[in-house]
């Protein structure tokens, strides 16, 4: 029989935490949202307040449920006051010294039972399960922006994570009516391994004139019905989120299709990190300078018949993902769900890749290479698989 329980805490309540938070209270759990002091509680108890105002006006509930769920929900600066919690949630900002010290806090303050989760976006859960007495009972529990809203959960593993644990955390985020995928402790997991790359990939383009802001955004749109272009959706994300994302996976993987375009960093380092900054690629009234599109280079890439603007920033994100699925960390439902119901695809990258045909992908990725529009040193050994009537050699 499964662990059961009722009470949860939640750790830090900036906008991801306070979503949290009102997540598990509108499933039922009562829910001990913490933060460092007064005004950082208030801030989170006003996250909470605006979100369910908006769900009454928007009649997604009523007002007495809001009344039931108000009920539920508890705000405290004390991390004591989880002493009695079942499950806890941290949600505190990426910084490893900051996570080192919730959870030797709630190692110490905890019973043995309480099962422990991060929802980190980059950094190890592994390092992090490490920092307590209680591993097997730590695991990540990655939520999507704007919680209340998103769909997906990536429940993250690690090699100490015992299997009841994972059990019962992946039953939790359905009781809550989210969507799991399961996987392994890699960097950027599934969705980020997958988006933040292909928002890299836009921000080249751009950055080597092959195309407008407009024109790139505008191109992914139209290729894969995409309810927003890479470049936009960056400054919704935060550029500096991004980088740090990119420089996860090249940390981890020191390859080269994770270094992170210069014109990303520059973007960073002058404080252009999107929307909530007022200044990223769209934001702001003093937009950058566009790229000179007067280079011989881009006028070759933008005359060649083989290479369709949309096409080389989906096709090296449907190579990325048969890489993920071929080497065995998840499998293609999971990237599919991971890409649907964590990012607002219509359609996941292997549905997309049976729309166009691997023939199609491999000649974009070939002709980006010819131009060196692509860091992929050659397609993914599970794509030529799918490629008709040849016979491959992968010695």
């Amino acid at each position: 029989m499964l662990q059961e329980f009722t009470k949860v805490g939640v750790v830090g309540l900036g906008t991801m935490g306070a979503g949290i938070a009102e997540v598990f209270a509108r499933a039922g759990f009562d829910v001990t949202g913490v933060e460092i002091d007064q005004a950082a509680l208030e801030r989170g108890r006003g996250h909470v307040d605006t979100s369910l105002s908006r769900a009454v006006a928007k009649e997604r509930i009523t007002g007495d449920e809001r009344a039931a769920i108000d009920a539920r929900l508890t705000f405290t600066t004390s991390r004591e006051d989880l002493s009695d919690a079942d499950f806890v949630v941290e949600a505190v900002p990426e910084r490893m010294d900051l996570k080192r010290d919730v959870f030797g806090d709630l190692d110490r303050i905890c019973p043995p039972g309480t099962i422990l989760a991060t929802n980190t976006s980059s950094l190890s859960v592994t390092e992090i399960a490490a920092l307590t007495s209680r591993p097997d009972k730590v695991l990540g529990l990655h939520f999507f922006n704007p919680a209340p809203v998103m769909k997906l959960v990536e429940v993250v593993t690690t090699v100490s994570t015992g299997a009841e644990t994972t059990a019962v955390v992946t039953e939790v985020a359905k009781r809550i009516g989210k969507t799991p995928v399961t996987v392994g402790d890699r960097a950027g997991f599934v969705a980020n391994a997958l988006l933040v790359p292909y928002i890299n990939d836009a921000v080249r383009l751009y950055e080597r004139g092959v195309a407008t802001r407009e024109e790139v955004d505008a191109s992914v749109r139209k290729a894969a019905d995409l309810p927003m272009g890479p470049l936009t959706l960056a400054d919704m994300v935060g550029l500096d989120v991004c980088l740090a994302v990119m420089d996860v996976l090249w940390e981890e993987f020191r390859d080269p299709r994770y270094a992170a375009a210069p014109l990303l960093r520059r973007m960073v380092a002058a404080g252009r990190l999107g929307r909530k900054a007022g200044r990223g690629f769209y934001e702001g009234g003093d937009d950058p300078a566009e790229p000179a599109r007067t280079g011989r280079f881009a006028e070759m890439v933008r005359e060649e018949e083989l290479l369709d603007l949309g096409e080389m920033l989906i096709a090296p994100q449907i190579d990325d993902a048969l890489r993920m699925i071929g080497d065995g960390y998840a499998t293609a439902a999971d990237v599919d769900t991971a890409m649907r119901f964590g990012c607002g695809y219509p359609k996941g990258p292997t549905e997309l890749l049976e729309e166009r045909g691997a023939e199609s992908v491999v000649t974009t990725l070939v002709a980006m290479g010819e131009y060196g529009l692509t860091t992929i040193a050659a397609p993914a050994p599970l794509l030529m698989d799918r490629l008709p009537d040849v016979e491959h050699d992968h010695r």
